[in-house]
């Protein structure tokens, strides 16, 4: 299941136990369309066989390049040395006040838990995106397609088809 776009990789997404294919169909989507790799960390709440993948509608897996791991420690060893990322509600620091660099593992929970709170620790760094007081969290799919476009952007669109627009 793995058919890369782009040569080089700027950065890569992960999710850790993702819960809903659609969300997971769309961070595919999303991998393919800016050259991200993405991780996705067992368990699973769907089935990644090719039936279950069309059902989903995760048609664009076969031009993502797709990584699945047991665990966590897993995930770790597949993308050392690079830095993870944590994304999480509790997190003090903004994902703008990053400067994101080529190989960053942008890490995202579940949706109905999040991150659980030893992943959370373990990471590099934790950050979160900015929401309004009371809300609970954003869709996982819409949080990822923020966090990959912001490290994108600081990247100059370096992977993109055409050139980047002059700073």
């Amino acid at each position: 299941m793995r058919l890369v776009w782009h040569a080089d990789v700027v950065f890569r997404i992960a999710f850790h136990a993702p819960e809903i294919p659609p969300n997971t169909g769309s961070a595919i989507r999303l991998a393919a369309n800016t050259g991200a790799e993405l991780h996705l960390v067992e368990p699973l709440g769907f089935s990644l066989d090719e039936r279950s993948v069309r059902r989903a509608g995760l048609d664009y897996h076969e031009l993502a390049d797709l990584h699945v791991h047991a665990d966590y420690p897993g995930l770790v060893a597949a993308t050392a040395p690079a830095r993870i990322l944590a994304f999480t509600t509790n997190a003090e620091r903004l994902y703008t006040d990053v400067a994101y660099v080529p190989g960053d593992v942008l890490l995202f929970g579940s949706e109905s838990v999040g991150l659980p709170a030893e992943v959370a620790a373990a990471a590099t760094d934790r950050v979160r995106l900015p929401m309004v007081a009371g809300s609970r969290s954003l869709n996982l799919a819409n949080a990822a397609a923020v966090a990959v476009y912001e490290a994108w952007r600081q990247q100059s669109f370096t992977t993109a088809g055409r050139p980047a627009r002059p700073a």
